[in-house]
């Protein structure tokens, strides 16, 4: 991991067409600006992480009863 120490206003290059720019500086904040062509999609990491955590738990949740699955199936067939 590289680390650098920017002021307000200064920026980081990324490539030759990424710039993260420091927008704001406050006490327990900093504010980022990121410049980038619009196919490079940019994501909050902590959104990210969430949205994989609930899908893994919207998959581990969701059990079915094959059987009952099976013979809801059957009885749905002979009826017709």
């Amino acid at each position: 991991m590289l680390v650098l120490s920017r002021k307000k206003d200064e920026s980081i290059l990324i490539g030759e067409d990424i710039e993260i720019i420091i927008s704001e500086i406050s006490e327990d904040k900093v504010k980022i600006g990121v410049k980038a062509p619009k196919n490079v999609k940019i994501f909050r990491k902590e959104l990210v992480v969430e949205v994989e955590k609930e899908n893994v738990q919207s998959v581990v949740s969701v059990s079915v009863d094959l059987s009952k699955l099976s013979e809801a199936l059957k009885e749905n067939i002979i009826k017709k």
